[in-house]
């Protein structure tokens, strides 16, 4: 499947999964900054960090209020970083990783190995930007919103370099009220 570029420097694309296990995805996108076809040099992680910060800002002004960028673990690290070098903002990250720390938020990526994912150091009232490297069906983004809400925080965009627009994730987050800002689409226009 062939990316719907929006952004000429910036690759993306589905391959098949060989290793898939029952409850998992029998699909991978695979993308410019995940490092497998290539050593990815600096510059493509702060050119595609400025660039996502140049759409969220026009997409969702208010993001220069939030308190930080939350990253997944492990595909969203890159984009965190990258994202949090271009705004100046600071990061935090998700893990899947059950640790005994203070303001835990748990949600749940259904379609991994390994579902559980554990937030830390979440306050009521805190405000994030919630990134990830890819947005296939939109409900790991979906799960991690309803959490933080739950808890009190306040996601207000969602942030990916490649949004797969087979399954309509747009909308499911969307109806959420939060923008979801993407380098490329891949599927359908």
């Amino acid at each position: 499947m062939e990316a719907v570029a929006q952004d000429a420097d910036f690759r993306a694309e589905v391959v098949t999964r060989l290793d898939a296990g029952p409850s998992s995805r029998p699909e991978r996108v695979m993308h410019d900054l995940d490092g497998t076809r290539a050593a990815v040099p600096p510059a493509d992680l702060t050119n595609a960090g400025r660039s996502l910060w140049k759409r969220l800002l026009h997409e969702a002004p208010a993001v220069t209020d939030v308190d930080a960028v939350l990253g997944l673990d492990a595909g969203g690290i890159v984009p965190a970083l990258a994202l949090s070098l271009a705004s100046g903002l600071p990061y935090k990250l998700a893990w899947k990783v059950r640790v005994p720390l203070p303001g835990v938020v748990h949600f749940v990526e259904g379609h991994a190995n390994r579902p559980n994912v554990f937030a830390y150091g979440i306050a009521p009232g805190q405000s994030y930007v919630l990134v990830d490297d890819e947005v296939t069906t939109g409900v790991t983004l979906v799960n991690l919103a309803q959490a933080l809400r739950g808890h009190g925080a306040h996601p207000v965009a969602a942030v990916c370099l490649a949004e797969d627009t087979r399954y309509q994730a747009r909308s499911v987050i969307e109806e959420l009220g939060l923008p979801l800002v993407s380098l490329t689409r891949i599927g359908s226009a």
